[in-house]
């Protein structure tokens, strides 16, 4: 059974999709980027303050599931510049503790609203 995972605590969709879907036990979790629930304002004064503000979007809905980082199997990153990857880095593993999720990286041409960073993240219970 496909139930969708809406919290106002993190960004609302901005296009024909769910913030999260959990099917059975595994929560899809759609792109996030760096736009702050509350002030509906994007961060993207640098790479480190952007990457956090993705990660706190994905708490979010991670709550809203019951879930938390330890629940994370698989994590997507979109960077705009791969240059980033580095400072990308050290904030997402501030995240994880010493048995992180798969992941890949892709450098990308265009992210929504012209953002430096998008994460989607696939959990499990």
């Amino acid at each position: 059974m496909k139930k969708i995972i809406k919290t106002p605590n993190a960004p609302q969709a901005i296009g024909p999709y769910s913030q999260a879907i959990l099917h059975n036990n595994t929560l899809y979790c759609s792109g996030q980027i760096a736009l702050n629930a509350k002030t509906n304002k994007l961060i993207t004064d640098n790479i480190f303050n952007e990457t956090h503000q993705v990660m706190k979007n994905i708490y979010e809905i991670l709550k809203e599931a019951n879930m938390d980082f330890k629940n994370i199997v698989k994590c997507s990153i979109f960077l705009k510049n791969m240059n980033n990857y580095n400072d990308v880095n050290k904030v997402y593993a501030s995240y994880f503790d010493s048995q992180p999720p798969a992941r890949e990286a892709f450098q990308v041409s265009v992210l929504p609203k012209n953002v430096n960073i998008e994460i989607s993240a696939i959990a499990c219970l």
